[in-house]
């Protein structure tokens, strides 16, 4: 049997509880701390104290993990659906009828890119510039405005004629320790908000900047709100611990007030929810929340979810638990759990609503989805014992006031979770490590779920998006047996799933590109990821790693020659995947160069019959309809960073 991935399909009820199957690993978890209520500090005193004593008696065993920023897989059919002018209530002066949008995880809730369009222009980060060109129609295409934008900035919003872009810079603070006669001067990282009227394309007038204190992790638009979230390790001079902070471009500084969970961690984060309203030129309202250091963020329309992963050790007794993670005798075990927390978001409001946990880690931002007040959490259990180690996989369903309401355990042992794809009371879940069946587990009768049928495909998917309700696309990687009897990584692999029927679900075609080592940012963005049904137009960007013989003898050299591009895709149920054509920005097509080049396509869009790829030093505009006809290009600011040279082309 071939070493391949496993996707697991799971129903779950839209107005059901959803019972737990098996027998439950989780027998006992002790949390010290308040799981329940939130607290407010009422003062810095108050803050220095409950962070000092936290020091001195917090459990060594509880860690977080590291800040993890990810893309995965979408709720919702279409999110790059075309957008018509119409709708949004744009001029209609030379403009596009149709045109791609940023591809989103929930409808109504944008999240921020480094580049968007609105049919007509081109909004792109390029280094420290904020570039707009006058895109369309392409064969008069340019650049009408460069402005710098001060710090790194790394994402942006277009709302109508506002723009709001996210620059992250070192910053110098005063603070008033209590020991000390006289302000000390510290560096830390904020994140600062820049507000553009773009009324005027070619004069970008700036209308607000805000500063608030720390990195940039995440935002995203809902109507004219902007949800920023930012986060900052708690920082200490002389003995004084940094306040976050909002500073507004008009001189006036806010000390959100700061919250907390009696939950003790190794160390403290402060994240701070802010949101801008933009139709008010940057009205801001922030709070901060003292934790641990999130992991996951998760936003509806209504609601904005924040988890992060705890590891404790769990003495727990376990009897006629499944093979393999029978652990027989009482031991000792180290047990991972996702805490959320729930904050109500309308009209810029920020209101925490509860919290709750569950066993194991979620993989990124789609292991969550809200779906009729009822959140659903995939996650992944790891840990070992003094005599053996456990893995698998769970799904559990929260209600309205965050208590779990029902779930399914011990999927899949011995694997772990790769993407989730939620689609209104479906789960698709991907798991793989050694095994290569694909599951559809019926959860509809919560007393008695059954497998419904079963499908062997090759390789696995990191990323799953919907085709339409009945056909799933996954690009992920194949793999294969190696010679030690273990598995080894290819090339990249787009598949076409039939889910129509649950009881024989389909593969109904696949492609392979290049050999091990080839890759896509739409594995680990979904925003690189482009599919219009209606268009029947697929564009995926793609390193395609050859090998190439340099000597034939008894033991052969290779060198690899990179060819850096997007491969365009005609696909449908009946023909599959049908190649329409590459496109690179690359004046040779194969290369050296492997990481991070300027010339790797990167994201792609359309308006009408017009692809415009975009790499960090151009944009390149095909014809859709005949990808060998370049139509125009334009060259972007990019400069190659200090001490870098770019490579040599053959």
């Amino acid at each position: 049997m071939s070493n391949r991935g496993i996707i697991v399909f799971i129903v779950i009820g839209s107005a059901i509880i959803v019972g737990i199957i098996g027998v439950s690993l989780i027998k006992e978890y002790p949390v010290p701390g308040n799981l329940t209520g939130m607290k407010k500090f009422s003062s810095i005193d108050e803050i220095r104290t409950y962070l000092k004593e936290q020091e001195s008696t917090h459990q060594p065993y509880y860690t977080s993990d590291y800040l993890q920023i990810a893309g995965g897989v979408m709720r919702i059919p279409g999110p790059s659906a075309p957008v018509s002018k119409a709708e949004i209530g744009l001029p209609s002066v030379s403009q596009a009828t149709e045109y791609s949008t940023t591809n989103i995880q929930v409808a109504g809730v944008d999240e921020a890119d480094f580049v968007k369009n609105d049919g007509k222009y081109i909004y792109i980060i390029s280094g420290s510039t904020l570039v707009i060109a006058d895109a369309y129609p392409a064969e008069m295409a340019k650049i009408v405005s460069k402005t710098t934008i001060k710090g790194q900035p790394v994402e942006l919003f277009v709302k109508e004629d506002k723009l709001v872009i996210f620059s992250t810079l070192q910053d110098e603070v005063l603070v008033k320790p209590a020991k000390s006669a006289v302000p000390v001067p510290y560096w830390h990282q904020v994140t600062r908000v820049y507000i553009y009227s773009i009324s005027d394309r070619s004069n970008p007038i700036l209308l607000n900047n805000i500063t608030v204190s720390g990195t940039y992790y995440d935002a995203r638009m809902i109507d004219n709100y902007v949800y920023l979230i930012t986060s900052e390790s708690v920082t200490w001079y002389l003995d004084e611990p940094a306040i976050p902070e909002v500073r507004i471009a008009d001189g006036r500084v806010i000390h959100p007030d700061v919250y907390y969970f009696d939950i003790p961690e190794p160390f403290y984060v402060y994240h701070a929810i802010s949101s801008i309203d933009i139709a008010r030129d940057g009205n801001i309202k922030a709070e901060t929340f003292l934790l641990g250091q999130t992991t996951t963020l998760y936003v509806s329309v209504d609601n904005l979810y924040m988890a992060y992963r705890k590891t404790a050790p769990i003495y727990r007794l376990i009897e006629g638990a499944p093979v393999p993670q029978t652990l027989g005798e009482k031991e000792v075990q180290d047990q991972d759990r996702t805490i959320i927390y729930k904050f109500g978001i309308s009209n810029g409001e920020i209101n925490y609503l509860g919290m709750g946990d569950v066993p194991g880690h979620l993989l990124n931002q789609f292991s969550m989805d809200e779906f009729n007040q009822n959140l659903r959490i995939a996650t992944s259990v790891e840990g070992w014992t003094p005599t053996r180690s456990f893995q698998f996989n769970n799904v559990y369903v929260l209600d309205e006031s965050m208590n779990t309401i029902g779930g399914l355990e011990n999927i899949a042992p011995n694997e772990s979770i790769y993407a989730t794809r939620f689609i209104g009371d479906r789960l698709y879940l991907v798991t793989f490590k050694r095994i290569d069946p694909f599951f559809f587990i019926d959860l509809s009768n919560t007393k008695n779920p059954s497998i419904l049928g079963k499908l062997m495909i090759p390789g696995f998917s990191d990323y799953l998006h919907p085709y339409d309700q009945n056909h799933i696309i996954g690009i992920g990687k194949e793999t294969e047996e190696n010679q030690w009897g273990g598995v080894s990584i290819a090339g990249l692999n787009i598949a076409l799933f039939d889910v129509s029927d649950v009881n024989d679900p389909k593969l109904i075609d696949k492609v392979e590109i290049g050999e091990s080592g080839t890759d896509s940012e739409a594995l680990n963005d979904h925003k690189a990821f482009l599919l219009d049904k209606n268009k029947n137009i697929l564009v995926i960007p793609v390193r395609d790693v050859k090998n190439t013989v340099l000597s034939a003898e008894k033991y052969p050299s290779y060198t690899q020659k990179i060819w850096q591009g997007a491969y365009v895709f005609a696909v449908s149920p009946d023909t599959g995947f049908t190649l329409k054509g590459t496109i690179t920005h690359t004046s040779d097509a194969e290369s050296y160069y492997y990481w991070g080049s300027p010339d790797a396509v990167r994201r792609s869009l359309y308006m009408d019959d017009v692809l415009y790829t975009i790499s960090s030093q151009e944009i390149v505009m095909s014809n859709m309809n005949n990808l060998s006809e370049r139509i125009n290009e334009i060259n972007l600011p990019y400069e190659w960073p200090s001490g870098i040279y770019p490579p040599i082309v053959k």
